[in-house]
């Protein structure tokens, strides 16, 4: 067959093309998650009494990077879901931490012991607590997180429409102050994907507030409803959604 044969078949196939792809739903977001979160001392009603604050997360090694969006994220979703717990964002739990001269206790805390032994000291948890005013302290965990693309329809070598898809595993370990104890853990595996024909990506921001999302609802004094996904398809991290 020529090739003049071969590009006529291909038009002819357009409007086929086009009808397959209205029927897609591009946009449309597909979500799928798995939590488990266990209370170990958290009574019903502490968060809302005492506050809580944001400590620096940790990640994977080669995401160093992503902690301060991991931490805003989180900030966002706790504040707008939990609205009667007082919770202090991880800038102004660093910014009281400085103004207080206890940067080298803390960060001594994570690198020479958190890091070793997966625990915070006691009486440096209660010098973060009386400069923050909150008596619980959240550390959040990122174990894992991808990108990824998956070509679904093309035309004539042109990509038109694709599967962008994110995972993330986020850990979540609330410290109570008074004693040094754990409080409240939880751990989510969230897995978001859309079909689009924007080159947008499955942004971390995205997934991170569905993770954050699942964790918060499981806080003791919270809504048991599940979860509604977000409205925006990608919610880029200058809070631009995607056309």
């Amino acid at each position: 067959m020529s090739n003049v044969a071969k590009v006529v078949m291909s038009l002819q196939w357009i409007p086929v093309q086009i009808a397959l792809l209205s029927g897609i739903g591009c946009g449309n977001i597909f979500l799928h998650s798995d939590i488990t979160h266990r209370v170990l001392s958290l009574a019903e009603r502490e968060l809302q009494d005492s506050g809580v604050a944001l400590i620096t997360p940790s990640t994977v090694t080669g995401r160093d990077e992503d902690k301060q969006a991991l931490a805003l994220a989180f900030y966002s979703v706790i504040s707008e879901q939990r609205p009667d717990v007082k919770v202090v964002s991880l800038a102004h739990t660093l910014s009281a931490i400085n103004r207080a001269d206890l940067v080298e206790e803390y960060e001594r805390m994570f690198v020479e012991e958190a890091t070793e032994t997966g625990i915070f000291r006691h009486d440096i948890l209660g010098k973060i607590t009386q400069v923050t005013g909150a008596r619980f302290l959240a550390q959040l965990k990122l174990a894992g997180f991808r990108q990824e693309s998956v070509l679904r329809w093309s035309l004539l070598g042109v990509r038109l429409v694709q599967t962008k898809r994110a995972t993330m595993r986020l850990y979540l370990q609330i410290w109570d102050s008074r004693d040094g104890s754990i409080a409240w853990e939880g751990s989510v595996e969230v897995m978001q994907s859309i079909d689009t024909s924007s080159e947008h990506e499955v942004t971390l921001r995205t997934i991170a507030r569905q993770a954050a999302l699942e964790l918060v609802q499981g806080l003791p004094g919270g809504d048991d409803a599940a979860p509604e996904p977000p409205s925006a398809a990608f919610d880029e991290l200058d809070g631009e959604p995607s056309r």
